[in-house]
């Protein structure tokens, strides 16, 4: 029984980072705060971006 959910909880779990947005979450988090500030804010989340970018394309 133990096996079973110890197999249960992996799939579910591979399941969810399947599409690694859960792992561009803190750029994208990063960048949305960045973006906040008046006239920078667009052109210093470049770098945060472009992270998320390449994490989940």
């Amino acid at each position: 029984m133990r096996t079973l959910l110890l197999t249960l909880s992996a799939v579910l779990l591979s399941s969810l980072l399947g599409g690694c947005g859960a792992l561009a979450f803190p750029c994208r988090a990063t960048s949305a705060m960045i973006k906040i500030v008046p006239l920078v804010g667009h052109a210093a989340a470049i770098p945060t971006d472009a992270c998320a970018a390449v994490i989940d394309p």
